[in-house]
């Protein structure tokens, strides 16, 4: 596969669930390229380099800092194994 390939999914907002769309771009090698919420302005997207993450704009930096912390601490094993 030599071109990017797009996809939209569901996410939930890091820190209280809300769904969200996501317009996602993949590398040809499996890595994201890039994403943006596609169905809402109440959404933006929180930097990550391997996982389309969002987070409500209604969320405080730190709230959301919060959430992403507690979000990698569950999902770091995870991300590790993937990398091998």
């Amino acid at each position: 596969m030599t071109e990017n390939t797009k996809v939209v999914t569901v996410h939930g907002c890091i820190a209280c669930a809300r769904l969200f769309d996501i317009l996602a771009v993949y590398a040809p090698n499996g890595s994201l390229v890039g994403c943006k919420v596609t169905n809402s302005p109440d959404g933006h997207i929180v930097p990550d380099q391997r996982t389309p993450l969002v987070a409500c704009n209604t969320h405080t930096a730190a709230e959301v800092e919060a959430a992403y912390k507690r979000w990698r601490s569950r999902n770091g094993k995870e991300a590790h194994h993937q990398e091998e």
